[in-house]
């Protein structure tokens, strides 16, 4: 605490940040390429600058959106999609890993129509065609439909700077349960968790939890890894997301250059759990 304290407040920022649970998870895991835990040249080398703070090399000064090109716009800048592909992958990897313990899981499950139900907060949604992110029954409870929706944020931004990195994450999983929470009980008869991550690999409090559930069912019982290991894995296999999702956003082609109309999109296969 001693050493902490003679930090600069940036720097004690980046201390915090790596402390939290995971978030240092790509630096301990041996580089498996048939788990997704390697990175090349340039991501490993992005990802020590990122970690500690360092000046990138090799950016541009300028954005394709206009803007001054630097590391917290570029976490942030929705121009060209990548903080869709972020969101999404994060999506597909927790409904991959529940598709291995529950049944009827899907993504971009439809809530259903409001019909004079009164749903009381302000920023609710109320939408017809209102959607949650991923859909599993038997999640928390057996035959219970579990809904959850997943948001991203990047703890740098300006608007975050002064508030510490717990409340922050509280805050974003409060506005999640205002949009979505009493809709999803009262008319779904459901449950609903906000699974709130944060660009520099974090996430907030009831993640935790949504995680260590999920590595204590049968995704661990089933084989020969122990509940801490396939938490280990699965916090690995978030790591590594988060970390080549801050890459891409860094590095990604924001315009577009090319696109075969041949071109189809294709799910990525997503390992199991080994001994480590």
């Amino acid at each position: 605490m001693h050493v902490r304290d003679h930090l600069s407040s940036q720097l004690q920022r980046a201390v915090d940040l790596n402390s939290e649970p995971g978030a240092s998870s790509w630096l301990l895991a041996l580089p498996l390429q048939e788990q997704g835990f390697h990175l090349n040249k340039q991501e490993f080398w992005d990802a020590v600058h990122l970690r500690y703070g360092w000046k990138l090399l090799n950016v541009p000064s300028h954005c394709v959106c206009g803007a001054s090109f630097t590391i917290d716009h570029a976490m942030v800048c929705q121009h060209g999609g990548l903080t869709f592909v972020r969101h999404n992958d994060l999506r597909d990897i927790t409904a991959g890993l529940l598709s291995r313990v529950c049944s009827d899981v899907a993504t971009e499950p439809p809530l259903q129509p409001l019909s004079g139900e009164v749903i009381t907060p302000k920023s609710a949604n109320r939408q017809d065609d209102a959607r949650a992110d991923i859909h599993a029954r038997g999640f928390w409870g057996r035959r219970q439909s579990a809904f959850l929706d997943i948001r991203m944020f990047h703890p740098n931004a300006p608007s975050y700077r002064n508030s510490s990195i717990p409340s922050v994450y509280r805050r974003h999983e409060l506005q999640k349960k205002r949009e979505y929470g009493e809709r999803v009980r009262e008319v779904e008869q459901a449950s609903f968790t906000p699974l709130v991550f944060s660009t520099t690999g974090g996430m907030g409090g009831e993640a935790l939890t949504f995680y260590r559930r999920l590595a204590d069912m049968p995704i661990s019982r089933h084989s020969s890894t122990s509940y801490s290991g396939t938490l280990a894995w699965i916090r690995c296999t978030l790591s590594f997301s988060l970390l080549r999702s801050a890459t891409m956003c860094i590095r990604g082609t924001r315009s577009i250059l090319h696109r075969s109309n041949n071109a189809s999109p294709e799910m990525g296969h997503i390992a199991g759990p080994r001994d480590f």
